[in-house]
C-alpha cells in the first residue's frame, strides 16, 4: 500500500504565497505598532513637558453665603507666571462662583489664599486648571 500525501513535498516549490503574505503582513504590523507607540509616548512627554503650573487646593472654607475662602498652593518655574482658575459650587452642582488668580511671584513655589465671591452658599471649592507662560511673554 502506498500512502497518499495531500500537498507538495516540503522544501521543493519554495515557499507558498500564503506564508510570504504572512510574513509581510507581521513586518508591516510590527512597524505599524512601533509607529503608534511612538506617536503616544511624544504625545505623552509633549504633554507633561507642556505643563508650566501644577497647583492644588489645600483647603477651603465656606466663610459666608457669598463667599469662600481658598487656601492653593502652585508649583511652577521661579521666573513663570500664569493664572489659576477657581470655581465653586451650590449642593445641587450648579456653579456658584468662578475667579482667575494671577499666579507671579518670583517664587517656585506660591501659597496664597484666596477669596471667591459666590451668588449662593458654596458646598465646594474646584481648581479647574492653571496656564500659565514664561514672564515676558505675557
Amino acid at each position: 500500500m502506498s500512502a497518499v500525501r495531500e500537498g507538495l513535498p516540503d522544501g521543493r516549490y519554495g515557499r507558498s504565497a500564503d506564508q510570504r503574505a504572512d510574513r509581510k503582513l507581521k513586518i508591516i504590523g510590527a512597524v505599524l505598532g512601533a509607529a503608534l507607540l511612538g506617536v503616544v509616548g511624544w504625545l505623552g512627554v509633549s504633554y507633561i513637558s507642556g505643563q508650566d503650573l501644577s497647583g492644588r487646593i489645600i483647603a477651603w472654607d465656606a466663610v459666608s453665603d457669598h463667599a469662600v475662602k481658598v487656601h492653593l498652593e502652585v508649583v511652577k518655574g521661579k521666573d513663570d507666571t500664569g493664572v489659576c482658575t477657581l470655581r465653586s459650587q451650590a449642593t445641587d452642582g450648579s456653579e456658584v462662583g468662578r475667579k482667575d488668580v494671577t499666579i507671579d511671584q518670583r517664587t517656585g513655589q506660591v501659597d496664597t489664599e484666596v477669596t471667591v465671591r459666590t451668588t449662593k452658599r458654596a458646598t465646594n471649592a474646584v481648581l479647574v486648571g492653571c496656564t500659565g507662560a514664561p514672564a515676558g511673554n505675557g
